[in-house]
């Protein structure tokens, strides 16, 4: 069996060559930020500089790590040529890690290649560093050792290059820190292969090194440290005085181009907010009306040259406004609302032309303004097309919501003056809502005079409360079969101090237009219940019917509202009966199976009323907690001279019957009418046959037989039977 010499090493030197390793891995990560100059020249100059100087200081701790070597009782020495290429290979395995820390990425490609290429160089510098000791006979290597020095050298290759990518992405308040660290583990890494690989020689016993005079020695070492930490001090300090010198000049250039960013930011939020609508991001009043001024000017100058055989430029402004939407906004809250007024304002852009402008001028009204309008039916195509879109469905809150339109549509030069064309527009839009909503009317001169009255009647009505102006009147209900009062209709009525009695076809749609509605509903319900109370303490107990507006029904406290009324005058929840219209009832089937449900708890009847106006289905009506329908006045009225009608209301009777519900024929004018809705099983009627709409204090003389004047002959004695 081979005997080798004992080998050892200098512990002090060993930590000198550990403090070298670590030193010189710390300047590399710093040289690693450099060589990514976006200069190409201070690039290549700073990749050369610092492969200079890693190399230098990764191959001074090889050196030094050698010269910790001893072999007693040879004395060693190194050639010259062969350290010298060792060093070589340092510097150029250092090439290859700064030139791959110099790429924008670092891909699984290019850290497989720059991990071999900078382990070869290392391993090179090694072992050409172990050959420059020229022994005799040869150094025996253990195979296993050798293999893994070279693992070893890939591997903290490998790991160097990730940690150079990987402090790009730490902030400067602790980069040193993580530099520090890294450059420690890669100097424990450098010096692991170091030693492994020096594991792997062994030397037979009666070896002789015939380099024994070549470079060594403590003073040649002491020089080499020296000169290494001198070099690398040197490459630090002005990599770091670069370092701060860009970091100045890029600070600079940032002050520069966030200032110039802030105030450019700053004046687009100005404008913004000066022409821009802040929900929806749509023009606002000032640049629709600046839009509008610049397209007046075109078309009085186009109008003015009298171009020959080019028809006149005319411009158009639609006024649209949303039907519904305060009840949405209301019961739904306002993060709903604004959620339906930004996609509404999406349809309305993607439905109007590319050069027309559609603004927000406020709540739940926007203007459209068409430019260069080749004709009239131009902008009735569009507005037939705006109502159509905003008539679908929309998301809000989680839910689907329906609301429609009414537009206003004004021609310019063809039916306005330039100063009047958005005060037209909206005169158009109030005859589009008086008429029912959901549609649109083109500017006629009558409608400015009934704008200002509706502005004139808006003002009124709102302290027409305060002012005890407000009324009800009451109808009667009439059972059928016995001809006993059943109970009678509250309807609202409005007693001007000017103008007497206001149509509440003129007032309703005034309230619903400016939010005065649910005000006047909630007074209704508390009157009608102090009313029946005061007939109650009379010896009269009628059970009353008030109408639900769909307003009334989106709020969230109509059922707490109601309850409220009806314990604070102390009524019977089972004398009040609530009546909505059909198309309400079925619009938001949900929101009406709810309020039905409450209101149903509390004992208070529910009524669909104009029942066949609407799209009531079967299964819809089973949902509802309902126990009255009442048929529309307009198949009535055709009863005596339809066969239709009275199919209708044969099949609406028989449909209620079979749910189990009371059926009730308003508008009954003739005896015809009455005894054909008798034969047709109508539970009670109520018309102007039996009593039109009194105030309170004429029910209790119409049910004692002192008619009102205008009464029809109706038998009192029998109306007497109900009131005991």
């Amino acid at each position: 069996m081979a005997t080798y010499l004992a080998s050892s090493h200098d512990p002090w030197v060993v930590a000198a060559s550990l403090i070298m390793a670590s030193f010189a891995s710390y300047v590399a990560l710093d040289l690693a930020k450099r060589v990514r100059s976006h200069d190409r020249r201070v690039a290549l100059a700073w990749r050369g500089i610092g492969s200079l100087a890693m190399g230098t200081g990764v191959w001074s701790m090889h050196f030094i790590g050698m010269l910790a070597f001893r072999l007693p009782p040879l004395a060693l020495g190194y050639t010259h040529t062969m350290t010298a290429l060792s060093w070589l290979a340092a510097v150029l395995a250092s090439a290859v890690a700064l030139s791959v820390a110099s790429r924008g990425q670092l891909t699984r490609a290019r850290l497989a290649g720059g991990a071999l290429a900078m382990g070869a160089g290392i391993c090179a510098m090694h072992y050409l560093g172990m050959a420059a000791l020229d022994m005799a006979p040869g150094i025996v290597w253990n195979a296993v050792l050798v293999a893994a020095s070279v693992l070893v050298a890939v591997a903290a290759s490998a790991a160097a290059l990730s940690i150079f990518f990987w402090l790009r992405s730490h902030g400067a308040g602790r980069e040193l820190r993580y530099q520090a660290a890294a450059a420690l583990l890669m100097g424990l890494a450098i010096c692991g292969l170091h030693y492994t690989a020096m594991a792997a020689a062994s030397f037979p016993l009666g070896s002789v090194c015939l380099s024994a005079g070549g470079l060594g020695g403590g003073t040649l070492g002491t020089l080499v440290v020296l000169a290494s930490f001198g070099l690398l001090s040197l490459t630090l300090a002005t990599s770091v005085l670069d370092a701060r010198m860009q970091a100045g000049t890029t600070h600079l250039a940032e002050s520069l181009l966030a200032a110039n960013t802030q105030l450019k930011a700053a004046n687009d939020e100005l404008q913004r907010h000066a022409f821009r609508d802040g929900l929806t991001g749509l023009p606002n009043r000032q640049w629709f009306e600046d839009r509008l001024k610049q397209a007046l000017m075109r078309c009085d100058r186009d109008r003015a040259s009298g171009a020959a055989g080019r028809t006149p430029r005319r411009l158009a402004v639609m006024f649209i406004d949303l039907d519904g939407f305060k009840p949405v906004n209301d019961s739904l809250g306002h993060a709903a609302g604004d959620q339906l007024l930004c996609e509404a304002a999406r349809r309305l852009v993607h439905e109007a032309r590319e050069a027309d402008t559609v603004a927000r001028v406020g709540g739940d009204e926007f203007l459209l303004l068409m430019d260069d309008l080749p004709d009239p039916q131009a902008c009735v195509a569009l507005a037939r097309r705006l109502l159509d879109s905003l008539a679908l469905p929309f998301e809000a809150a989680g839910r689907q919501v329906v609301v429609s339109a009414s537009i206003g549509i004004v021609v310019y030069p063809d039916n306005s003056t330039r100063e009047r064309l958005v005060a037209h527009a909206d005169a158009a839009m109030y005859a589009a809502k008086r008429a029912g909503g959901a549609g649109f009317q083109m500017f006629a001169p009558h409608m400015d005079a009934g704008a200002l009255e509706q502005l004139s009647l808006h003002h009124d009505l709102r302290h027409a409360l305060e002012r005890g102006e407000l009324e009800l009147h009451y109808q009667p209900k009439v059972d059928a079969r016995r001809g006993t009062i059943r109970g009678v209709e509250a309807l609202l009525r409005w007693k001007h101090p000017q103008r007497g009695m206001v149509s509440p076809a003129l007032f309703i749609p005034i309230a619903e237009r400016f939010g005065l509605i649910n005000a006047l509903g909630a007074w209704v319900i508390d009157e009608a219940c102090r009313q029946m109370q005061a007939w109650a303490d009379a010896g009269l107990r009628l059970h009353v019917a008030v109408n639900v507006s769909v307003h009334q029904l989106r709020e969230a406290d109509l059922v707490g509202r109601i309850e409220r009324a009806l314990r604070r005058h102390g009524v019977d929840a089972s004398h009040l009966l609530c009546e909505i219209t059909e198309s309400v009832a079925m619009d938001d089937l949900q929101t009406t199976q709810r309020t039905f449900e409450g209101l149903a708890r509390l004992g208070v009847f529910l009524s669909i009323d104009d029942f066949g106006t609407g799209h009531s289905c079967l299964a819809s009506l089973r949902q509802l907690h309902a126990s009255q329908l009442k048929i529309d006045r307009s198949f009535v009225a055709d009863l005596d001279s339809s066969d239709e009608a009275r199919t209708i209301i044969d099949a609406v009777v028989y449909l209620a019957h079979a749910l189990d519900l009371n059926v009730v024929a308003e508008g009954v004018e003739t005896a015809l009418q009455r005894d054909l809705l008798i034969k047709l099983g109508c539970d009670e009627l109520q018309g102007y046959f039996f009593a039109r709409p009194m105030p309170a204090a004429q029910v209790l003389d119409w049910v004692q037989g002192r008619k009102p004047p205008g009464s029809a002959d109706f038998s009192p004695s029998v109306l007497l039977d109900l009131a005991a």
